[in-house]
Order: C-alpha cells, then sequence, then structure tokens
C-alpha cells in the first residue's frame, strides 16, 4: 500500500465551497477498521448538493465527497474482511460526515460495507449505487405491499434519471407495465430501451386537479420527484395501491389530503437508503445482481474521472443527468 492518494477535496473559505484534486497522505484518512482501494465511485443527486455547498450536509472541511463508492479491500482490522476481498458501500452518511469515494483510497466501519455480490464488477456496482439501489428498495416495498404485474400499470416518476433509470429496467424485467414520466423527449428512445411500455410527459403530472379523488390509474409508484408530482399522483392510485416515496428534486412540501388513504387505502412507503439495515441492504444488492438486466444497466452508463465532477454536479441538479454516472477514480 502506497504512503499516498488521489482525492477530490472540497474546501470551505467565506461561506463558498471550493473543490480541487490533491494528494493526501495516508494518515489524514478518517477512523475507521477497514481500508479500501476505491476504483469507482458514481454521482447521486446527494453529491450535486455536496459538491455545490448546498444543504448543510457537510459540516466540517477539508472534506473528500462522494457517498458510493466500490473497490478491494486494502487492509482489515475488521473480522468480516480480509484484504483482496471486494466490496461496495453506498450510505452510512458517507460523503457527508465522513470522507468519502471521491479518492482512490477510504477508510470506514467494516460493519458499512457489503462483499460485491457474485456476478457484478465494481463499475456495475457504481453504475447502480445508492440512486440504484434505492430503486430496489422502492421495488421489494411495493412488493411487499401485495403489488403483482397483472394488476396495471406501474408509475416511475423522473425516470430519465438514475433512480428512475434503474427503477425502469428492474420493473420491466419482472413483466410490469412501465409508465415513465419524463420532461425530456430526448430521452424517449432510451426509456423505451430500458423496457418502458407508455411515456408520459412530466407536466401532466406535475399540478395537482384540486380534487381529493381522481380516476384511478396506476397500480404502483416509484416517486423520485415529490413535491407537487407526489401530490399530483396519490389521488390517482388504484385501490389498495401503493407510492414508495424516494425522493425530492421537485420540493420537500406535500399539499394533499387525506382522501385516498382513507377511501382507497393507499399506502405512502417512505424508502431510506442512508441508514437501510444490513440484512435489508444484503437483500437488495441480492436481487439487484439477480432482477436487473445488466445489458440495460450497460446503456445508462456515462463515464466520467474524478476531475469530471464538478462540472456534472450543476448538471445533475439541473436534470440534465441522464442514467447513470460511473467514476473511474484511478485507484
Amino acid at each position: 500500500m502506497t504512503d499516498s492518494f488521489s482525492a477530490l477535496v472540497l474546501d470551505e473559505a467565506d461561506g463558498k465551497v471550493s473543490s480541487s484534486l490533491k494528494t493526501l497522505a495516508n494518515d489524514t484518512l478518517p477512523a475507521g477498521d477497514v481500508t479500501v482501494r476505491v476504483s469507482h465511485s458514481t454521482l447521486n443527486y446527494k453529491d450535486g448538493l455536496i459538491l455545490n455547498g448546498l444543504g448543510r450536509l457537510v459540516r466540517k472541511y477539508p472534506h473528500v465527497p462522494g457517498v458510493d463508492f466500490a473497490g478491494t479491500v486494502e487492509a482489515s482490522d475488521n473480522p468480516g474482511f480480509k484484504p483482496g476481498d471486494a466490496v461496495v458501500l453506498t450510505g452510512w452518511r458517507v460523503g457527508e460526515m465522513h470522507w468519502g469515494g471521491y479518492a482512490t483510497r477510504a477508510r470506514v466501519k467494516g460493519e458499512w460495507l457489503v462483499k460485491l455480490p457474485r456476478g457484478l464488477t465494481a463499475r456495475q456496482a457504481m453504475a447502480i449505487g445508492t440512486a440504484g439501489f434505492t430503486s430496489m428498495l422502492c421495488v421489494m416495498a411495493l412488493e411487499a405491499h401485495g403489488l403483482k404485474p397483472d394488476q396495471g400499470e406501474v408509475l416511475v416518476t423522473g425516470a430519465a434519471g438514475g433512480v428512475g433509470s434503474v427503477a425502469t429496467a428492474i420493473l420491466a424485467k419482472r413483466g410490469y407495465n412501465v409508465v415513465c414520466s419524463t420532461g425530456r423527449a430526448s430521452t424517449h428512445d432510451y426509456l423505451r430501451g430500458l423496457g418502458a411500455t407508455t411515456l408520459i410527459d412530466r407536466a401532466s403530472i406535475a399540478t395537482p386537479s384540486g380534487k381529493p379523488l381522481d380516476a384511478e390509474r396506476f397500480a404502483g409508484a416509484v416517486d423520485s420527484v415529490g413535491g407537487s408530482t407526489l401530490a399530483t399522483i396519490l389521488p390517482q392510485m388504484k385501490y389498495r395501491a401503493s407510492v414508495a416515496a424516494c425522493g425530492l428534486a421537485g420540493g420537500t412540501k406535500l399539499d394533499t389530503t387525506v382522501i385516498p388513504f382513507l377511501l382507497r387505502g393507499v399506502n405512502l412507503l417512505g424508502i431510506d437508503s442512508v441508514m437501510c439495515p444490513m440484512e435489508l441492504r444484503q437483500q437488495a444488492w441480492a436481487r439487484l445482481a439477480s432482477d436487473l438486466p445488466l445489458d440495460k444497466l450497460e446503456a445508462m452508463i456515462e463515464p466520467a474521472k474524478l476531475a469530471d465532477l464538478p462540472r456534472l454536479a450543476g448538471q445533475i441538479l439541473k436534470g440534465e443527468v441522464r442514467g447513470r454516472v460511473v467514476v473511474e477514480t484511478g485507484g
């Protein structure tokens, strides 16, 4: 193991956050019982916020961001891991409170790591990342609440983004009739390639009708947008249907009524991937290895280097990133 590593480092001065590539000594790594040589990371919406100094997600600088990473164990004081193990990390506030994956080396608690499932490479794991992991949790939650392919259309909002892309591919492989909402006509062929059967303009579900109940349409939904979009689709859910809510790109406020919950038995399922318990986390990664078509995953990938991240961070906040950014760290 070398004495230093490369990282994208955030610094703060006069309330402004800047980023630069630096070479750091190993003794700057945070506390942890497993050291990982990072080969790949990715870019999530939360990473975009962090890189732009938004949301007060990072409280201490200098900081190495990157909420996800995959790589190989270099050193371990944790009995569950040994040098050479291929591992993946998502969540646990890594990249926020703890230095993250935008580096060639990371040190973390072994209890945060999952061994890379058989059949997935580190590159594929980061094409999945938090976004894809969250998608799988959404599908698992919907199915746990009774969703089956023969019940009708399943809506995916923000479909061309990371969560939506993976959710579309998983649902399509499992035989669901997937309705994708997107505001970009240029993504239609891409979404059809992932398995979408119907495409709708996001503007059509962006504003609530004002009625407590609309005509029943959707048997389930994966919503990564929130805000007025979530308020619009709740009255359109079928009897006892569920919405898995996992994002807030459209806002944090939810202006709605309790009527869909009381008269139709609609379920609003909150999905948290950050502190997801390890047993469920391992189940989700195993399901991703089996239920996500890897050829569809490949079609989602936009490759990037660490130096590209400041530019891409601005784009993902504007909804201009399609699919999944996979960062080759050089580790």
